[in-house]
């Protein structure tokens, strides 16, 4: 047998050998769902020639032939079909306690990886206005307040005040009465000039009268020092003292007045008064009020005597029509005490008188 006609015989079981692994290869890829198939277009593939040479074909060209991947031979791939955007999820309509809450283990969460500051509860930041503010002007001001602008005025450094805190009557035993006593000053804040009086009528006979005048001068916000004069019109003859006290208010709102007098002959005395205002409404208030009078020496011609002298309590409920203006009706009870209880007895006078008394309370 010549050495070419062996090649051919070679090359002829070579070409079978191959047909048969292709035939296998084509089998093994029936499985898969392919479109018809169409006709692939091997121009695109650059594949070698078989090149002839004295001994025939070269076998590794058929083989890298073979080897193709069939992916690039121009089969049909049918395209990806475009994934369908998800239906948003109505909340209402699951039954959340059928869930397993446990499943989810919080304990092996990092919170701190987390950036709470993108979470829901961040506020928005301020937003700037649209429309800025304007800078308010004194011209602003005037055009709102034109009434304060142009009349306002500081408060005068002289003042006045005058209160008559009872302007009474009665109708008892021994006769009818009245009485009277007022407070007056002029100045200011912190020097004043204080005028004080008080009486009393029974029967048309004045049984008591007196009148002050005092420089009074702010020592704190509450309390004023005085010193001045006392002239005692009645009873017996008239009487002149020093006065020096202090006056003013004290802690739980009590008005205070407390005055030392220094007389004729030695003779001292000395008055504490105080009084209280509660408002029962606005316009309608309860007012008790205490006198005690004191002396140093017995004077019988105006039937004084030395100690506790006289204690008057009454108490007077005001209806103010005006602040300035307030008619009331009161009880008052006055006793006296010691020598001068002994003097009005000598005298067939009571030592306790209970009266009703009904008055006005006006300020200017």
């Amino acid at each position: 047998m010549s050495r070419s006609h062996t090649a051919a015989m070679n090359t002829v079981a070579l070409a079978c050998a191959l047909t048969l692994w292709g035939n296998a290869i084509a089998q093994d890829h029936s499985g898969h769902a392919m479109p018809p198939a169409s006709t692939p277009d091997h121009s695109q593939h650059e594949v070698s020639k078989p090149t002839a040479t004295k001994k025939g074909i070269k076998p590794s060209n058929i083989a890298e032939q073979s080897a193709m991947d069939h992916a690039a031979m121009g089969h049909a791939v049918p395209a990806a079909k475009p994934t369908p955007r998800a239906k948003p999820v109505d909340h209402s309509t699951m039954d959340h306690s059928k869930m397993d809450q446990g499943a989810m283990d919080h304990s092996k969460m990092d919170h701190g990886a987390m950036d709470h500051s993108t979470m829901g509860d961040a506020k928005p930041a301020a937003q700037a206005p649209i429309t800025p503010i304007p800078v308010l002007t004194e011209a602003d001001r005037a055009a709102a307040f034109p009434l304060l602008t142009q009349h306002m005025e500081h408060a005068p450094e002289i003042n006045h005040y005058l209160l008559f805190n009872r302007l009474e009557a009665w109708d008892a035993s021994p006769g009818a009465g009245q009485a009277w006593e007022a407070t007056g000053w002029i100045g200011s804040d912190l020097n004043r000039l204080w005028v004080r009086s008080e009486g009393e009528r029974v029967g048309g006979t004045t049984e008591s009268a007196d009148m002050e005048l005092l420089y009074g001068r702010s020592i704190t916000p509450w309390w004023d020092f005085v010193a001045g004069i006392k002239h005692d019109f009645q009873p017996g003859d008239s009487q002149n003292w020093a006065a020096i006290g202090f006056q003013g208010l004290a802690p739980y709102k009590f008005e205070v007045q407390a005055t030392a007098y220094l007389g004729d002959s030695g003779q001292t005395a000395a008055t504490l008064e105080a009084e209280y205002e509660l408002l029962l409404t606005n316009r309608l208030i309860l007012q008790p009020l205490v006198e005690v009078r004191l002396f140093g020496k017995d004077d019988p011609a105006r039937a004084t005597g030395s100690g506790l002298s006289t204690i008057e309590a009454g108490v007077r409920l005001r209806y103010e029509i005006r602040r300035k203006f307030a008619p009331y009706i009161g009880l008052v009870h006055e006793r006296a005490f010691g020598n001068t209880a002994g003097f009005r007895q000598a005298r067939d006078e009571d030592t306790r008188d209970t009266r009703l008394v009904a008055g006005v309370r006006i300020w200017f």
